[in-house]
């Protein structure tokens, strides 16, 4: 049985991240058009002004379970403890907390000092081991290759004063700011924060720095990676706050770097086994998807017909220009998607054909190779596992309807 949700805590104040257009909220995630009642109007205002949320925080809830807002809390005060799994490698992270706990993953040569596992389990019974040891409430997961920046847990604990919240992540940054890793690293979720949905604008956060309650916990199953990914999809609600930094020491030898991003990829299948569906690629609209079949086979009228029809039936409910935006505009933005997949997920059978094969002129080389590399991770996780849900294209985006 659900519980119920709780209220967002009347001390928190929000910022509006979706468009606001009289009594109509458009975006979120899923992409929604909400028709707002008047009371519900002028409370968004008024938080819009810098009013706490006050006894509204039944519609900030559902606000900010949808990404149309985001919650900016008062400071927490608390003890945590931090918990930092290592298997053969020296620990990097330097932090000062009431407690902090090494697990050794049963390295070669033990860890002086650590909690140390007989067997090796992986990152996620090495981490769940540090959760079970833990005294705070509140615990810190560090890998032994980050380094935590000035000021980075008090954006992430302030995200506890709310009560339905069990994970914060920090945005993970370079720890050496230079080379092709240092800006297109995966583990970097980007600079707007968000509740993390998959085919959101944060569809995962990465193990690599979490600030987690004592009670979560991870499949031990997933020895081989994705267990951070499986986590958060099971997780009603997990935050990324991008204003706290961790560094990280990426990855940049080229074979190392490679078989990262093939080991990334080999991830997906497994995970699509506890989530079906999820790790799909070309999430898009139904319009979309005709529109840009049209344009690869080579029917550019067809391909605009289509964005005009769907034009027309937004139309009918949202103004002209936003209707304009949604559909045309939208569907050329999607161009960077329907690229995504054929030069990643499907990638054997776009270099097959001459049309689709134009999607790999659109990237620069080294972007090539690492979707080659990540799609190829893909397609040897689903041999492995016999699935093909990670291949098949996302359900069809569909514009959410519904009043607050």
């Amino acid at each position: 049985m659900v519980s119920p949700r709780r209220n967002v805590p009347a001390g928190f104040r929000l910022r509006l991240t979706a468009r606001m257009d009289g009594d109509t909220l458009l975006g979120g995630e899923p992409f929604q058009l909400v028709r707002l009642k008047p009371e519900s109007a002028a409370r968004i205002r008024a938080w819009e002004a810098g009013e706490p949320v006050g006894d509204g925080g039944a519609l900030a809830r559902d606000l900010v379970m949808a990404n149309l807002a985001q919650p900016l809390p008062p400071p927490l005060e608390a003890k945590v403890s931090v918990v930092i799994p290592t298997r053969d490698r020296d620990v990097l992270p330097r932090v000062h907390a009431d407690e902090v706990i090494v697990v050794d993953d049963a390295s070669d040569r033990p860890v002086p000092g650590a909690l140390r596992r007989a067997v090796r389990g992986g990152a996620a019974a090495a981490r769940n081991d540090g959760l079970r040891a833990a005294r705070n409430e509140i615990v810190v997961l560090l890998d032994s290759d980050t380094v935590p920046q000035s000021g980075w847990l008090e954006p992430l604990l302030a995200h506890f004063n709310d009560p339905e919240v069990d994970i914060v992540a920090p945005r993970i940054v370079p720890l050496r700011d230079r080379g092709y890793e240092a800006k297109h690293s995966p583990l970097d979720r980007g600079p707007d924060a968000a509740r993390v949905v998959p085919y959101g604008r944060v569809p995962f956060v990465p193990g690599a720095a979490l600030l987690v309650r004592s009670h979560v916990r991870f499949d031990e199953t997933f020895t081989h990676g994705g267990e951070d990914v499986e986590l958060v999809w099971r997780t009603p609600y997990v935050r990324y706050e991008p204003t706290s930094h961790v560094a990280h020491a990426h990855r940049t030898e080229p074979r190392a770097w490679l078989a990262r991003r093939v080991y990334y990829g080999r991830t997906a299948a497994q995970i699509s086994a506890r989530h079906p569906g999820n790790a799909r690629p070309l999430h898009v609209s139904p319009w979309t998807a005709a529109a840009w079949t049209a344009a690869l086979f080579g029917r550019p009228k067809a391909a605009v017909a289509i964005t005009a029809v769907a034009t027309a039936l937004l139309a009918r409910e949202t103004p002209p220009r936003v209707a304009a935006e949604l559909a045309g505009l939208g569907t050329l933005k999607s161009g960077r998607v329907v690229a995504d997949a054929l030069t990643r997920h499907w990638w054997p059978l776009a270099l097959a054909h001459p049309r689709t094969r134009v999607a790999f002129l659109t990237k620069p080389p080294l972007r090539i190779v690492d979707d080659l590399a990540y799609g190829t991770g893909v397609w040897l996780g689903c041999m492995q596992h016999r699935t093909l849900d990670p291949l098949l294209p996302a359900k069809a985006w569909k514009l959410v309807r519904r009043t607050l």
